[in-house]
């Protein structure tokens, strides 16, 4: 019961599609209709970097949340006598979810981000010692080539690796599968991105003014 609950309400908070509406309420645009046609935080501030900068904030809160809630309550059966339910078994479950609500949410036909900022989120609460050499790693790469995805895709396709080698997975088998779930899932949703590096089409990013 407990990990079906986790699931839904995970899910439900990764869906919550806050770039959509963030342009939505504050320039009455579709945020889908202009540039990449993404909902996540660099498409946000492709139009004003101050919306953006509030996606990123609250895509990331949303998943810091999900996995905070779920490893309370985990925590909680376990306190209880649930002895079989493992806390950080059941943050890992969330961490999934919470992901793939992100990805696929219900609210806008299961066409979402591309889970970054979100995954942020996750690792913050999971694994912060990783997390802050990913974001490292993540900089790097766009200080020196201004690639928002591909220091994306570099960032998290390291993380995983990075947090086994760092021990900061909390030796949990679960965890760590979960991090290579979302690792693959984020890296899947930047097919486009990967094909346009590739043919050397991929857009520079650069902050523009905002008119919010």
């Amino acid at each position: 019961m407990i990990f079906a609950a986790t699931i839904v309400v995970a899910y439900l908070l990764g869906s919550i599609p806050f770039g959509y509406i963030l342009v939505r309420l504050f320039r009455g645009e579709d945020v889908r209709l202009t540039g990449s046609g993404n909902i996540g935080a660099t498409n946000v501030a492709r139009k004003a970097p101050m919306l953006g900068a509030l996606t990123l904030i609250l895509d990331a809160a949303k998943g810091f949340l999900a996995v905070a809630l779920a490893f309370k309550t985990g925590a909680h059966a376990w306190n209880s006598g649930s002895h079989g339910v493992n806390p950080i078994t059941v943050a890992a479950v969330a961490a999934v979810f919470v992901i793939l609500g992100h990805l696929f949410p219900v609210w806008l036909k299961f066409r979402g981000g591309k889970g970054v900022a979100t995954s942020a989120g996750v690792f913050v609460a999971l694994a912060p010692k990783a997390l802050v050499i990913s974001l490292i790693i993540f900089a790097v790469i766009v200080a020196a080539f201004r690639y928002v995805s591909l220091a994306s895709i570099v960032a998290v396709a390291v993380f995983p690796l990075i947090a086994y080698v760092t021990q900061d997975y909390h030796d949990s088998a679960a965890l760590l599968a979960a991090m290579c779930v979302i690792a693959v899932l984020v890296i899947a949703k930047h097919e486009g991105n990967i094909r346009r590096l590739l043919s050397g089409t991929e857009h520079r990013f650069e902050f523009k003014r905002s008119r919010a």
